[in-house]
């Protein structure tokens, strides 16, 4: 199992940039595929990115050329780094960890554990 921690949210002004760290403890992490996921009140948790154990990345259509997903795998962390942020981006963002390392694997029952969240607010 692992643990995950994730950090970085807050309220910004549309347009703003905020970053995301989701720090990791448990097994292996350098083997595991990490992805972030985002539910806004009242819809379902939907992919937001998704980064392999060889860096290989996957993104949804909403934030392509917006976010980018990174890790350190030194660091036991995934970071995601959110740029020209929107108010439809408001959302509680979760970390998610996939013993499958690699694919693009874009569903919530492909991964094992998750972090508790962290809310992200985006001000028009």
């Amino acid at each position: 199992q692992v643990q995950l921690v994730e950090s970085g949210g807050g309220l910004v002004q549309a347009g703003g940039s905020l970053r995301l760290s989701c720090a990791a403890s448990g097994r292996t992490f350098s083997s595991s595929a990490m992805a972030w996921f985002r539910q806004a009140p009242g819809k379902e948790r939907e992919f937001v990115a998704r980064i392999n154990w060889n860096g290989g990345s996957t993104y949804a259509d909403s934030v392509k050329g917006r976010f980018t997903i990174s890790r350190d795998n030194a660091r036991n962390t995934v970071y995601l780094q959110m740029k020209s942020l929107k108010p439809e981006d408001t959302a509680v963002y979760y970390c998610a960890a996939d013993t499958t390392g690699w694919g693009t694997r874009t569903s919530t029952y492909m991964y094992q554990d998750w972090g508790q969240g962290t809310q992200v607010t985006v001000s028009s």
